[in-house]
Order: structure tokens, then C-alpha cells, then sequence
């Protein structure tokens, strides 16, 4: 699993909360990297894409929309998370196709749990 998202804090507890649930996630920063990570087809394709929409320095919803255009998400589900109170990029992300989004607070809570229920769907 690969969580894009260049706060390294809550990427750090994300990561963590994961693991705990039993997955292993790979932390990317910026949107080249996770670029190179999936065209690289000697790696394997990640079980789940988990997206962080709160921070301005990634466009989350630009780069899933990106993503799908290059072919690269084939397959994968994604999983955004956004903070409560900015209903413009919950919006954003419904149009660009997350298969999940979910507010910051309930990712932090049942981060292992909504995976699991994507990976089951």
C-alpha cells in the first residue's frame, strides 16, 4: 500500500495505524514520486492508494485524476481523506473517482478498517 502525503507527521501516524491493522504501507511526499513508483513495473502494484487531501501542497484530486489518465491506477482503489470542514475538496475528490473518502478524523480512527473493507469490496 502507498499513502501519498507530504505531511510527514500524520503520514507517520497513518503508517503506524496500518501497520497496526496489519498493513504495510511505503510513504510518498510528492506527487514524482509516486509517479516513478508506479510506472515502475518491476515494483509491485500497491494493494490500495491512500491520498491525503489536506495538505496544500499536493492536489490530491489533480493527481488521482493524473494517475488514471497515465494508466497507472488500473486496478488499484484509492482512499482520500480530507478535513471536515473543507466540503470543496471532498467535492473535488467524488468528481475525480476516489473509490473512498472519508474525513481526516475517521482516517486517524478506522484507517485499518476502511482498507480492509476496500480490499474485501
Amino acid at each position: 500500500m502507498i499513502a501519498l502525503t507530504a505531511d510527514l507527521l500524520f503520514g507517520s501516524r497513518v503508517q503506524g495505524d496500518l501497520a497496526a491493522g496489519g498493513h504495510e504501507v511505503e510513504l510518498i511526499g510528492a506527487e514524482a514520486e509516486l509517479r516513478a513508483r508506479l510506472a515502475d513495473r518491476a515494483a509491485p502494484a500497491p494493494a490500495v492508494l491512500v491520498v491525503d487531501l489536506t495538505d496544500d501542497r499536493l492536489d490530491g484530486a489533480a493527481v488521482l485524476e493524473s494517475l488514471a489518465g497515465a494508466d497507472l491506477l488500473a486496478g488499484i482503489p484509492t482512499l482520500a481523506f480530507y478535513s471536515h470542514v473543507d466540503v470543496a475538496a471532498k467535492e473535488r475528490a467524488e468528481a475525480a473517482g476516489f473509490s473512498r473518502i472519508v474525513p481526516r478524523s475517521r482516517m486517524a480512527r478506522e484507517g485499518a478498517a476502511l482498507v480492509d473493507g476496500l480490499l474485501s469490496a
